[in-house]
């Protein structure tokens, strides 16, 4: 018979690894603290779901707690620890305090060193995850399908389709069958690459196919300009029982902002909410260029104006744009002060609203914004391309 301490702690940390598990991480941290509270210790089984529902929160304070606990109890050692305290600090987009602990690591296993390369897949430093990854072979670290997601995951952020087809072909290389996970990977990383016809060769011959291999497709052709084959897709899915998400949808009004189909993009829309999909600020962003592009322009504001939602500048860039295509003097007059507010040393903006006063006739008014710009000293910004070549990324000034 266990004794009753370790019998306690071995239900409270079932329970904090159940409530993490399930998406409810306050709940797992309140259960946490009630066991601390009744003076309970934790162990290194206890920290990884803590340490997990710290980032679910986003307090990097609490995250900071558990660490110093982790340090206190002698834990930070134990490799599932380590492992759980660089995935945090990652997921709370603080890279380099997860690359110290991992140096700082005295013994590193296969997880750690797959924790480490999914931090930088994950946190957006796909030049670092390939770099990490030359040290894991190097080390002759054993790779799994989870080091391939995240290598494939680096190759699409940076749209290599080179080094994602050498990654494809080391995964038939090395696994019987093809993971859901894996396939849905590299359905992602050709559409980020723009190899539509390996991604959908892909996608036909997964064994099983859930709503991310369906969304995957859908937003890749959304968003490159195939929008009669994104929505036929996106019936294809609904007709074989998958239910969609929150990227589902965005592909499917990217589809309509980019074939004109406002009505369409409307339906979609409203449809969200009877699939249990609240609309999000991308959503709504969809709908803005679907009727900036189509002449809306005055209704494109409006829906900015009524969201529930601040707006970002990407969004209101779109509908800027979309004033000076259809000559909405008023409306680009808005919508530039609202950016100019949002980020005053950005030069874009500025000629933006000159380049419309100008398309108007408004030649004094336009050389006024340039003159301002050269009272604030806002300059207007290079611009670059990039090549790739080798296992680099050569970047040109023009």
């Amino acid at each position: 018979m266990p004794a009753p301490a370790t019998a306690t702690l071995v239900s409270c940390n079932a329970l904090v690894a159940s409530l993490a598990r399930s998406g409810r991480p306050a709940d797992a941290l309140r259960a946490f603290r009630d066991m601390l509270a009744r003076g309970g210790l934790p162990d290194h089984f206890t920290l990884p779901p803590v340490l997990r529902s710290c980032a679910l929160t986003g307090s990097s304070a609490l995250a900071a707690s558990a660490h110093a606990l982790s340090l206190k109890i002698g834990a930070q050692g134990n490799l599932f620890v380590a492992s759980a305290l660089v995935l945090c600090y990652s997921n709370l987009s603080n890279l380099a305090d997860a690359r110290r602990l991992f140096d700082g690591m005295r013994e590193r296993d296969a997880v750690l060193w797959t924790s480490m390369l999914s931090a930088y897949a994950q946190g957006g430093q796909p030049e670092e995850a390939l770099r990490f990854f030359q040290g894991m072979v190097a080390t002759r670290v054993q790779l799994d399908a989870v080091v391939m997601v995240s290598l494939l995951l680096a190759c699409g952020q940076i749209g290599w389709r080179r080094h994602g087809r050498s990654v494809h072909a080391c995964c038939i290389r090395r696994f019987q069958g093809m993971p859901l996970s894996l396939g849905n990977a590299l359905v992602d990383m050709y559409v980020k690459c723009g190899e539509f016809a390996f991604a959908e060769r892909v996608f036909a011959g997964m064994p099983r196919r859930d709503v991310i291999s369906w969304s995957a497709l859908i937003l890749g052709h959304g968003l490159n300009g195939r929008p009669d084959v994104a929505l036929r897709l996106f019936d294809e899915m609904g007709a074989e029982g998958v239910k969609p998400n929150s990227v589902t949808f965005l592909g499917a009004l990217s589809a309509c902002a980019h074939s004109g189909m406002v009505d369409k993009a409307y339906a979609i829309f409203k449809g969200m909410k009877q699939h249990g999909v609240e609309p999000e600020l991308k959503h709504y962003s969809c709908m803005a260029d679907a009727l900036g592009r189509d002449g809306r322009v005055v209704a494109a504001v409006k829906l900015i104006e009524e969201m529930p939602f601040e707006p970002d500048e990407a969004m209101l860039g779109g509908v800027l744009a979309a004033c000076r295509v259809h000559g909405e003097l008023e409306a680009a007059e808005r919508i530039s002060k609202k950016l100019m507010g949002m980020s005053p040393a950005k030069s874009g903006y500025f000629m933006s609203l000159a380049n419309i006063y100008s398309d108007a006739g408004r030649y004094s008014d336009a050389e006024r914004i340039r003159g301002f710009m050269k009272e604030v000293k806002v300059d207007k910004l290079p611009g670059y391309s990039s090549v790739e070549y080798d296992v680099s990324v050569s970047k040109s000034r023009f």
